[in-house]
């Protein structure tokens, strides 16, 4: 028996605990944690050159027109989306071609059908010169080379590699802005 005065609770099961103080904290750290994270990530994504060709996309336009262009990768900056081609339809053994993006006023060449080690390279009548080497596959395509917005005399050459696989001999391309680019 109970021998005190005082009234007993009433008997209505477990008895309620309030809230524990830490566990609202963590899940408020753990949303900031993922939050993070994902802004993280896609920062990330975009700052990658595969992020910035997407951005590119849909801004649908050049991420450097002009002499910023100067030595970058076409595709990276957006100017293949808008580049048109010059490829000799005959006596051309390697399938050489020049690329000319006129909204980033540059050049840059691209080799098919040719062999590690062989070089392809692009150079703009008094301004730069780029090639590019076939790591592995049949194909590569030089950095860009900026020709401006005018008037302007570009060659391009496939270089077999000494002792390679190629049964071509060195073979150069020209073109200028009234070139008949496709």
């Amino acid at each position: 028996m109970n021998s005190s005065n005082a009234p007993s609770a009433p008997a209505s099961g477990p008895e309620e605990q309030p809230p524990a103080r830490g566990r609202a904290w963590r899940d408020a750290g753990t949303r900031l944690a993922y939050a993070v994270a994902i802004v993280g990530a896609v920062a990330a994504a975009l700052l990658t050159p595969l992020g910035e060709h997407v951005v590119n996309i849909f801004l649908d336009e050049p991420t450097c027109p002009g002499e910023a262009c100067e030595g970058k990768n076409p595709q990276n900056q957006g100017c293949a989306e808008d580049a048109r081609t010059f490829e000799p339809a005959s006596g051309n053994p390697a399938l050489l071609q020049l690329r000319y993006s006129e909204e980033c006023q540059t050049v840059w060449g691209r080799i098919e059908r040719g062999n590690p080690g062989d070089v392809v390279t692009v150079e703009a009548a008094g301004g730069a010169r780029r090639s590019a080497q076939i790591e592995y596959g049949n194909d590569q395509f030089t950095s860009m080379v900026r020709v401006g917005d005018g008037e302007f005399e570009v060659t391009a050459c496939a270089v077999p590699k000494a002792g390679g696989k190629s049964t071509y001999e060195r073979y150069c391309i020209q073109a200028s802005e009234v070139t008949a680019w496709q």
